[in-house]
């Protein structure tokens, strides 16, 4: 699981769906949630939190161009590579300091012809972060 310590800088509502903004050093991430108004009024500007999120969700783009509607881009540097028949655990430093890990088809990571110190972006959509209170771990 990855985490990243952040401080909310956005809150959007309507109904049932919310859209939450995270900054993490320089980077502004989102987690889209589902709830109801009384639990998204527990969430306050500049509250720190830690966003979550799965290996698997991670896809890894090298060399991207154009616009994609995934809302979580983050540019890093390959600092580690296991790449095994079937799977393949990408390890990218991002923001300087933090690490994410990557699971991704081994098929695709030849296809990128990863390497270690490759520049690539991690892509992350929304609804695949989960947010936390910094106490609630």
């Amino acid at each position: 699981m990855n985490k990243l310590p952040g401080k909310i800088i956005g809150i959007e509502s309507e109904g049932s769906i919310a859209m939450i903004e995270v900054a993490v050093g320089d980077l502004h991430l989102s987690a889209s949630l589902l709830g109801t108004a009384e639990e998204f009024s527990s969430w306050k500007l500049n509250q720190d939190v830690n966003l979550i999120f799965n290996e698997m969700e991670v896809a890894i783009a090298k060399n991207l161009q154009g616009q994609i509607s995934l809302r979580n881009r983050f540019p890093g540097k390959i600092v580690g590579l296991e790449i095994g028949k079937v799977l393949t655990r990408v390890v990218f430093v991002i923001a300087g300091s933090y690490l994410i890990n990557s699971v991704i088809t081994s098929r695709s990571a030849h296809k990128l012809a990863l390497s270690l110190g490759d520049d690539i972006e991690g892509l992350v959509k929304s609804n695949e972060m989960n947010l936390l209170r910094t106490n609630a771990l």
